[in-house]
């Protein structure tokens, strides 16, 4: 009895320790709207273009873009590198050997990344490479320290470089500055990111806008019906004493 007691103690204490050792990261407010369509297609399209070379999102068909506004003409037309049907999952070509060999580690399939990381984490981390000429990549990131992952934005945002500051003993990454624009401003990169991560949460979980309506709906009803149940149960029992 002693020792269940010992394993829940440490199955309960043991994320709260993990989280209270762990480094503290600062994650910016992502800018997350499931009701506007038009970032959620603007951030399928980066998506595609530059998430779905590397990473799958086994979980998600093509077809279901159309529940973002767009059809299915679009879809094809615009979306559709890696798939004949509308019908066919996000999939990527390349194996996990392949992933394994390249990159140092298999990439992770993204279609609940948003719900595993939190949309706050992914809006900071894709704004948080720096060069980085230790890592084999030549990137590196302020929210996950030496990621495999390289820059595939970098065109985009520019290079950034970290300045430093003394924390004791020690050196650390004060903020970044941008050492080399990239093909748009940084308020536009970060509008870019937005949309990204608002796709990634829809993807998450495509019909959790529907779901939040309906609960409000039933939660109404239950007020309602509440109020009615109240009066007819005062109803029925008015004549008992």
């Amino acid at each position: 009895m002693k020792r269940v007691k010992n394993f829940l103690f440490l199955l309960v204490a043991a994320p709260v320790v993990a989280f209270a050792s762990g480094p503290s990261v600062h994650l910016d407010k992502a800018p997350v709207n499931l009701s506007d369509h038009e970032s959620l297609q603007r951030g399928a399209r980066t998506f595609v273009n530059y998430c779905l070379n590397c990473h799958g999102a086994a979980s998600m068909r093509y077809v279901r873009l159309q529940d973002i506004g767009l059809t299915e003409d679009q879809i094809k037309e615009n979306l559709m590198f890696a798939a004949e049907k509308p019908g066919e999952l996000m999939k990527v070509g390349m194996t996990k050997a392949d992933g394994a060999a390249w990159f140092g580690a298999t990439p992770p399939d993204l279609s609940v990344i948003a719900r595993s990381r939190s949309a706050d984490w992914l809006y900071t981390y894709l704004r948080g490479f720096y060069r980085d000429d230790t890592r084999p990549s030549g990137w590196n990131n302020t929210v996950f320290d030496k990621v495999g992952m390289p820059h595939v934005l970098w065109t985009l945002q520019g290079e950034q470089v970290p300045v430093y500051k003394k924390e004791g003993e020690h050196q650390v990454i004060e903020r970044l500055a941008l050492a080399k624009p990239g093909s748009v401003s940084l308020a536009e990169y970060d509008a870019i990111v937005g949309d990204l991560v608002n796709y990634l949460v829809w993807m998450g979980e495509p019909a959790q806008v529907q779901r939040k309506q309906l609960g409000v709906i039933v939660l109404i009803f239950l007020a309602v019906f509440f109020v009615v149940a109240y009066y007819l149960k005062k109803e029925f029992w008015k004549d008992v004493h």
